[in-house]
């Protein structure tokens, strides 16, 4: 079903005026709080754990499920601009995929901006990959049983990673899944990518929006042409994951995430891409009784299974 011409137009209002991120983060961080507010499922047992990276430990949250099996792992990296989000306001979130995919999933609390610029998110979820790759018994899977997977600054995450494990050479990850990723630097007008412009005032994340959390998250101008801030401008795509990129059609991060997913492509890798119709940027996190999430399922399940299999 088509977004309305009345849904389109309370979106406008509800994306205007558009409030400076710069300013307003820690007020975000503390609305999202309220997202950890909801009744959790008695059959998913959660843990915390700590990875160490240099200097600090990274909290991650571990949601296991009913039959106590070992079962196979998702390495989730959450969105919300490397500014915002955390590992309780995505406990429903990584509770439903626990549930949708019957698989373990493993939640990273990485370091946020401003307080820790780049490169300290991808620093953090990097170390979290390694320990859970190189350290079977930590969760007693096997490497190639592990997917990366995040949403929005945590598909960028993930894709970042799956980089930086290529070029170190540690391990390398055999699947990765990118909701509607940032993947490029520029979200400005002179973009090359025609859904920053066409999605980029009317649809909730707004282009500046976009800007304004990239501007906290650098550590300095060269930043924007780091491949592991920005993955589409890697000069090398080969040796990467088996990959699901799914794309938001009224996201200003669409092209460039699809982008990113035909470079893989031309890379030799194997690729699908899914453009979710009707979609606004950050729909994922909705619950599951919503067609877009459920639908969002089948696709990962399916992806899940592995190469020719329904």
């Amino acid at each position: 079903m088509a977004i309305s011409k009345a849904v389109k137009a309370a979106l406008k209002v509800l994306s205007y005026p558009d409030p400076d991120v710069r300013k307003t983060y820690l007020i975000e961080r503390k609305l999202k709080k309220l997202n950890k507010m909801h009744p959790k499922d008695p059959r998913y047992r959660t843990w915390d754990h700590e990875v160490s990276c240099g200097d600090h430990k990274v909290p991650v949250r571990i949601f296991s499920l009913p039959d106590g099996l070992n079962h196979p792992v998702l390495l989730f990296f959450h969105g919300g601009g490397w500014v915002t989000g955390d590992i309780d306001s995505y406990d429903r979130v990584c509770m439903d995929m626990a549930r949708m995919t019957q698989r373990v999933v493993v939640s990273v609390d990485y370091r946020l901006a401003p307080e820790h610029r780049f490169p300290a998110a991808v620093e953090d979820c990097y170390a979290v990959a390694r320990e859970v790759f190189l350290n079977t018994d930590l969760l007693g899977v096997k490497p190639e049983e592990i997917t990366l997977i995040g949403d929005s600054a945590g598909g960028n995450l993930a894709a970042a990673v799956s980089l930086m494990a290529r070029d170190r050479g540690e391990f390398l990850p055999g699947s990765q899944i990118l909701l509607y990723p940032a993947t490029y630097s520029d979200h400005t007008p002179s973009s090359p990518y025609a859904s920053v412009v066409e999605n980029g005032s009317d649809y909730l994340l707004t282009s500046k929006r976009i800007c304004e959390f990239m501007e906290l998250y650098i550590s300095s101008p060269n930043d924007y042409e780091n491949p592991y801030f920005a993955p589409l401008l890697a000069k090398d795509f080969s040796n990467q994951p088996r990959t699901f990129i799914i794309t938001a059609e009224f996201c200003p991060l669409r092209d460039e995430g699809e982008a990113y997913g035909q470079k893989l492509r031309e890379a030799g890798g194997d690729v699908e891409i899914y453009c979710m119709p009707d979609a606004l940027h950050g729909y994922f996190s909705l619950p599951t009784s919503f067609a877009l999430v459920k639908r969002s399922y089948i696709l990962i399940n399916r992806f899940l299974k592995g190469p020719g299999k329904k």
